[in-house]
């Protein structure tokens, strides 16, 4: 018996349409791509998916609907090609018997590297050399303080796969690294514990943060956490935007007393027209992209849909898939 695949979209696209990734997916079953889902209701989405075996899940995927975990007739597993899953699939569907698993590790590295350019971008004050350069100056006025990473009192604030990778590839670089976590117990080499965000950011000159967005984490970098950090002080953020009170930070920002890399913002992530912030040359937006060189990297690319394919082969044989979405892994994840 053919097995039922089966992806449903909005009017864009960002799953591919031809190429060895969907020549794969037709070898393992019968394949829907539907990439025009967003005139039908709830009702018909449930039963079109209800027919199928597997879903896929992608960036524009249409989130699926929650009676799906009551009833979910046909359907067994949901595969995101990509590492977002709340933003489509509810709690219940988790809860319930449906496998869902996503790209696990997979942008680790780039996103790690992603942090560390915005880091030492903002560290060097090099948007404001380059603002200066192009209204034809040439050097800073002595109001610029720069900085080095030797020495820095640098805070991790969330210590998944991707802030251990941002340790490794920073560390040579001698900072003095504290980390805030309370769900990971033992730290990477050389790092020291802070037992809460106050004491994090109280002795911190910069803090990157590496956390999910959750119920706990959401808007937890507060104003008042702002104000903890030095003049000149520094928030990297390349997770979500919501765990920062934007408000708060856009304030400090404004007076020019922080500085920030920020390659996120909150919902809707992105940056008005027109919007005073557009001027600063304390802060760098890099519109949700710093890391998307990966997107570009036919490399990784291919390492996304290669798991996918394996993951559903995986399942087709009743082996066990990889990177399933526990529960707990569910409700720390953005």
């Amino acid at each position: 018996m053919s097995h039922k695949i089966l992806y449903i979209g909005y009017n864009t696209y960002r799953m591919p349409t031809e190429g060895r990734f969907i020549d794969s997916l037709n070898e393992l079953g019968e394949v829907n791509l539907i990439y025009d889902g967003s005139q039908m209701t709830n009702a018909e989405l449930a039963e079109l998916i209800r027919q199928y075996d597997v879903l896929l899940l992608h960036w524009d995927s249409i989130p699926v609907p929650d009676e799906i975990a009551l009833s979910p007739g046909n359907l067994k597993y949901i595969c995101s090609i990509v590492g977002s899953v709340k933003r489509y699939v509810s709690l219940n569907i988790i809860d319930s018997k449906i496998i869902v698993s996503n790209w696990g590790n997979i942008p680790t590295r780039q996103v790690a590297e992603g942090a560390l350019t915005l880091l030492l971008s903002v560290l060097k004050d090099l948007h404001a050399q380059i603002q200066e350069v192009r209204a034809q100056g040439w050097r800073l006025p002595s109001n610029y303080v720069g900085g080095s990473v030797e020495g820095l009192n640098l805070g991790i604030y969330g210590l998944g796969v991707i802030g251990e990778e941002f340790i490794r590839l920073i560390a040579p670089l001698n900072p003095v690294i504290r980390i805030y976590d309370p769900y990971v117990k033992k730290l990477p080499e050389n790092c020291l514990r802070a037992e809460s965000l106050s004491e994090l950011f109280s002795n911190s000159q910069a803090v990157v943060i590496h956390a999910g967005l959750n119920e706990e984490t959401k808007k937890s970098v507060t104003a008042d956490l702002l104000a903890m950090l030095p003049d000149n002080g520094i928030i990297i953020n390349t997770a979500r935007g919501d765990i920062i009170d934007q408000d708060a930070l856009f304030v400090e920002l404004q007076s020019g007393r922080l500085r920030a890399g920020l390659d996120v913002l909150a919902e809707p992530d992105i940056l008005p027209q027109n919007h005073l912030a557009r001027e600063w040359n304390n802060c760098i937006f890099s519109a949700h992209t710093i890391s998307d060189n990966w997107v570009k990297s036919s490399r990784v690319c291919y390492k996304m849909e290669q798991l996918c394919i394996e993951n559903i082969g995986r399942f087709l044989r009743n082996e066990p898939v990889q990177n399933i979405i526990t529960r707990n892994k569910y409700l720390l994840s953005s």
